[in-house]
């Protein structure tokens, strides 16, 4: 069973971004079930997404970044970010760090 973690910077200042709201979905069948979630702490990570190791599958991550830039009175262009992505491999961790400004962002495949 795998483990999801992210890790989200702020690239406008250069700092960890804590505080984010994150969620975690998985899809289903009828469509996407809420299974997990937190906000990042002081270094920008959140290690505890679910409570619980995860099969393979397809998963969403969404990020409140419109909270997080309001609460730095900063202006953005993005209200949330949704990150889709699949594990295929149950044994393996699934580690998707999430760079962010107040108007753009990137994601990649971590470690």
């Amino acid at each position: 069973m795998s483990e999801i973690t992210t890790h989200v910077l702020d690239t406008s200042v250069g700092r960890p971004a804590a505080g984010v709201n994150v969620t975690l979905d998985a899809r289903e069948s009828a469509g996407w079930k809420r299974i997990g979630g937190g906000a990042t702490d002081a270094d920008g990570r959140l290690r505890d997404l679910s409570p619980q190791p995860l099969p393979a599958g397809t998963y969403r991550l969404t990020f409140d970044t419109r909270a997080y830039f309001a609460s730095r009175q900063t202006a953005s262009f993005y209200p949330e970010v949704s990150i889709v992505f699949e594990m295929t491999d149950p044994a393996a961790k699934y580690h998707v760090p999430l760079l962010i400004s107040p108007y753009g962002y990137s994601t990649y495949r971590g470690s």
